[in-house]
C-alpha cells in the first residue's frame, strides 16, 4: 500500500477485465493507491463480515463515501459543484427515480458519469448475483437494491458541453436524450444491466442518424421505440423481471 494510506480500498465484479477497466478506479490508479481485485462471488460475502484488517477499513470503491480528495481538491470541488448545479438539477429532473441524486465526482478521472449505490446498499456485483439466484426472496431484492446515485466527471468534454448546452436552453429535447444516453452506458460500465435494452437501442440509432445528418421525416417507416421512459409500474415489465 502507498504510505499514509489508511483504507483498504477494493471493487467486487463478474471478471478481473471487469474490474481493472471500471471507470471505478480511475483516480485511484492515478494517485497510485492501491486496489483489491475481487472477482468471485463468495468475494461479495466475505467483504460484508470483513470489515477490517490489521486496524484498517475495508472501502468499496463503488459505492458512496469514497473521499480521495486532499484540501485543495476539495475547494475546488465545492467550486465545481456550484458551477454544474443546473446540469445536475437537470439530470434528476429527467431521470426522476430512476437516480436519488446526481452529484459531481472525485473518483472517475476519464469517464463522463457512473452510477454507484449505497455505503450499506447491494453493490451492483451483488445485485446481480441475486437476480441470479433461482429461489432469491425478492421482498429481500426490493429492500436491499437501493437507489443509484449517478456522479458526474466535471472535468470531462462530454459534460463541459452538456452544462453550456442546459444553459442556453434548458428545454432542448436533445439534451434530453443525451442525459437517458449517458446513463445507460453508466449502467453499462457501472456493472448493473440494463433495464430496457430496447430503448436504449433507440436511443443509439437516433444519435447514429443525427451523425450521419438523416432527416427523422425521411424514414417515417422506422421501427424505433420512442424515446420517452418506460413506466417502472408496468405489469408487463414487473412480470418479465420476475420470470428473469
Amino acid at each position: 500500500m502507498k504510505e499514509g494510506q489508511d483504507v483498504i480500498y477494493y471493487i467486487t465484479g463478474e471478471s478481473l477485465q471487469q474490474v481493472t477497466t471500471s471507470p471505478f478506479i480511475e483516480t485511484l490508479k492515478k494517485k497510485g493507491l492501491e486496489v483489491l481485485y475481487l472477482c468471485d462471488p463468495i468475494d461479495e460475502y466475505a467483504v460484508q463480515q470483513l470489515k477490517e484488517y490489521d486496524g484498517k477499513t475495508l472501502k468499496s470503491v463503488s459505492k458512496e463515501g469514497l473521499d480521495l480528495d486532499d484540501d485543495d481538491e476539495k475547494k475546488k470541488t465545492e467550486e465545481l459543484k456550484t458551477e454544474f448545479e443546473p446540469l445536475c438539477k437537470l439530470i434528476k429532473d429527467v431521470l426522476g427515480d430512476k437516480v436519488e441524486k446526481v452529484c459531481i465526482s472525485t473518483r472517475i478521472a476519464d469517464s463522463p458519469c457512473i452510477l454507484v449505490t449505497s455505503e450499506h446498499g447491494w453493490s451492483a456485483n451483488m445485485e446481480r448475483i441475486m437476480k441470479a439466484q433461482a429461489l432469491r426472496d425478492t421482498s429481500m431484492t426490493s429492500y436491499m437494491v437501493s437507489k443509484k446515485t449517478m456522479e458526474v466527471n466535471a472535468n470531462h468534454s462530454i459534460m463541459g458541453e452538456l452544462l453550456k448546452k442546459v444553459k442556453s436552453d434548458v428545454g432542448d429535447k436533445t439534451v434530453k436524450d443525451l442525459i437517458w444516453l449517458l446513463f445507460d452506458t453508466s449502467l453499462l460500465t457501472s456493472g448493473f444491466s440494463l433495464d430496457e435494452p430496447t430503448q436504449f437501442a433507440g436511443r443509439i440509432h437516433r444519435m447514429i442518424k443525427l451523425g450521419l445528418s438523416i432527416d427523422e421525416d425521411e424514414d417515417v417507416d422506422d421501427d424505433l421505440p420512442p424515446l420517452e421512459e418506460v413506466n417502472d409500474d408496468d405489469e408487463g415489465i414487473h412480470a418479465m423481471e420476475e420470470v428473469d
